[in-house]
């Protein structure tokens, strides 16, 4: 048994975890990182990336088909859904490097290829390695969650672990869960040419603001995605290419292949947690605001620490550890300024409070500007005028925005900034945008906000009358 002695021992090799060693070792500390899977994580290999890259398959096969009201004849794709899949690895192989193991160990950092136990309260046993560390940064990251529902077991099914490997196209492809994962991959495989069911218990895109989850819902049907809300999966049964999902209302739903795609657990269950006094919740493992677990030697970031499960918080979360366990500085991690988007047609993004819970926390304090996509002239011009830019502010300051439309998850942007940094409306109505572009549809939101106080007040007539009078 090898005995290791660190400053830094990173558990996980994801997004957070990669952030964390690259930026430790490259400061100076000693770091040793585990992964017993594969370099790179979840992101990397299985979410973002493959999912990212096959929605831009289907889109390039949508497109044609779609061409008329732009002058060009209709045309049906012809789908090589192998070869999609083909892109897919292409994309992950291009971007593997930036994650692998010999980049890091390049950069200083010593990689295991083991996963971790925990054996006393800064202990790690790796293998045959165990590793004595001043500070550990568990980023183990989450899997999806498979409920048991009775038959299951029986029935081949694909998760995002697996989907990205599925080489024979769906005839009908029966999707478990209308969140964000469901409903992308939907899409993405109705537009490939499957027919696809999505089975929802609650609503589909329930976590969202429903004005917002409406429009994409609205758009996914008319596409011809079938979406069945309120239906709980009570049963599974078949085999592969005659799957049939039973709700617990009666209703049968029959498939070529099944996804499951109701959630994510944190992987924790190999640490032995217990051993380094680490205490868990059901959404992961206990942190305060500083990430810090219930053991103060031991962080948690990411998707295991219970909080957004995104690939860009681990990367944020990975920072506050970086000044707290590398550099000593006070840390504090929030979320009312972190941003996620839906890759959806269109896509959906949010940022700070929806109108809900901003209406909730500040009550009639509140004010809900809007702007439309279909008055912008980049949107018109390229026929993507559904959708709209929503902000909740509270005294000048946005506290949230809401976006549903084309590159809703580029705008976003502007308003995470001003989240981030506690800017005005004013500093966005400053703002000049290059035109023609789908950013002055933020800035046009912005200006709602002044539109009553400028040109809706009678003080204001008053003031420009008697300037007026007076200019020379």
């Amino acid at each position: 048994m090898a005995d290791i002695k660190t400053d830094i021992l990173v558990i996980g090799a994801g997004s957070g975890g990669l952030s964390v060693a690259s930026g430790a070792v490259q400061m100076g500390a000693d770091v040793v990182l585990l992964e017993g899977h594969e370099m790179g994580g979840d992101c990397l290999n299985f979410g973002c990336v493959p999912s990212k890259a096959l929605i831009a398959s289907a889109k390039a096969a949508y497109g044609p088909a779609h061409a008329a009201p732009y002058g060009v004849e209709n045309t049906a794709p012809i789908v090589d859904y192998a070869a999609a899949k083909d892109h897919v690895q292409d994309v992950i192989a291009t971007i593997a490097p930036h994650d692998s193991q010999d980049r890091f160990e390049g950069l200083g950092v010593k990689v295991i290829r083991e996963y971790g136990q925990f054996i006393s309260p800064t202990e790690v046993k790796a293998g045959d390695t165990v590793i004595r560390a001043r500070r550990i940064v568990i980023a183990t990251g989450s899997s999806p969650f498979v409920p048991p529902i009775p038959g299951l077991d029986g029935v081949p099914y694909e998760t995002n672990e697996t989907l990205f490997d599925l080489r024979d196209k769906p005839e009908h492809l029966l999707v478990i869960g209308g969140g964000p994962i469901g409903m992308e991959m939907a899409q993405a495989h109705l537009r490939l040419g499957c027919k696809v069911t999505v089975i929802e218990g609650d609503k589909a895109l329930g976590k969202d603001d429903p004005e917002a989850a409406a429009v994409v819902l609205d758009h996914l049907s008319a596409e011809g995605l079938e979406i069945i809300e309120g239906a709980t999966a009570a049963q599974v049964r078949g085999t592969q290419g005659a799957i049939e999902v039973e709700t617990k209302d009666g209703q049968v739903f029959k498939g070529s292949h099944l996804l499951m795609a109701v959630g994510r657990k944190p992987n924790i269950d190999s640490l032995n947690l217990d051993a380094a006094g680490i205490e868990t919740t059901k959404a992961g493992i206990k942190v305060d605001a500083k990430l810090k677990t219930t053991n103060s030697k031991v962080y948690a970031i990411g998707d295991v620490a219970g909080g957004l499960q995104f690939t860009h918080v681990a990367g944020y979360h990975a920072g506050i550890v970086i000044r707290s366990a590398v550099l000593g500085l006070p840390a504090k991690a929030s979320t009312a300024h972190l941003p996620w988007t839906t890759y959806t047609d269109p896509e959906l993004a949010q940022v700070g409070l929806t109108e809900a819970q901003a209406r909730k926390e500040h009550g009639s304090k509140l004010e809900v500007v809007r702007a439309e996509y279909d008055s912008n002239d980049r949107a018109i011009a390229t026929r993507k005028t559904t959708g709209f830019v929503k902000v909740m502010v509270v005294g000048g300051r946005p506290v949230g925005a809401t976006i549903v439309g084309a590159q809703a998850g580029e705008l976003i942007h502007t308003w995470a900034l001003a989240l981030a940094n506690n800017l005005k409306m004013k500093h966005i109505s400053a703002m000049v945008a290059p035109y023609p572009t789908l950013g002055e549809i933020n800035k046009r939101a912005a200006g709602a906000y002044f539109t009553p106080r400028l040109f809706e007040s009678d003080g204001v007539k008053r003031v420009v009358r008697l300037v007026q009078r007076w200019l020379p």
